[in-house]
């Protein structure tokens, strides 16, 4: 939250409620990601370690631009948040680094959970 002007401009009220609203939204799109990296490539998931790695990299690239499209959405068009200067942020896509890590280290490690007791298999 330090990284948004909410933790400087908010009420404790309107900060309790931006990140149970956020935090559902990010669960939203986690599952829709999947779901659609599952319906394109999800034959023979999880035993087809071709099928996990690809299912995976769908996963974050959804995630990653869903992400996106949303901060630049609710930044620039709808200015219905804003980064402090506390967020670092990724100069060609004018995007806080914070989501944009958080679309590809939390999947990733994630999957990497996931997959534990298939890591020794071969593909099927």
């Amino acid at each position: 939250m330090p990284l948004y002007t909410i933790w400087n401009e908010g009420t404790w009220g309107e900060i309790v409620f931006a990140a149970v609203h956020c935090t559902g939204g990010d669960i939203l799109i986690a599952m829709s990601a999947l779901m659609l990296a599952l319906m394109l490539s999800g034959r023979g998931w999880p035993l087809v370690a071709s099928t996990r790695r690809s299912v995976t990299v769908l996963t974050v690239v959804f995630g990653l631009g869903y992400t996106l499209f949303s901060e630049w959405l609710n930044i620039v068009i709808r200015a219905a948040w804003a980064y402090s200067d506390l967020m670092p942020i990724i100069p060609i896509l004018d995007a806080g680094l914070s989501p944009v890590l958080q679309w590809i280290v939390i999947p990733l490690v994630a999957f990497w959970w996931v997959w534990r007791p298939f890591n020794n298999d071969r593909d099927v």
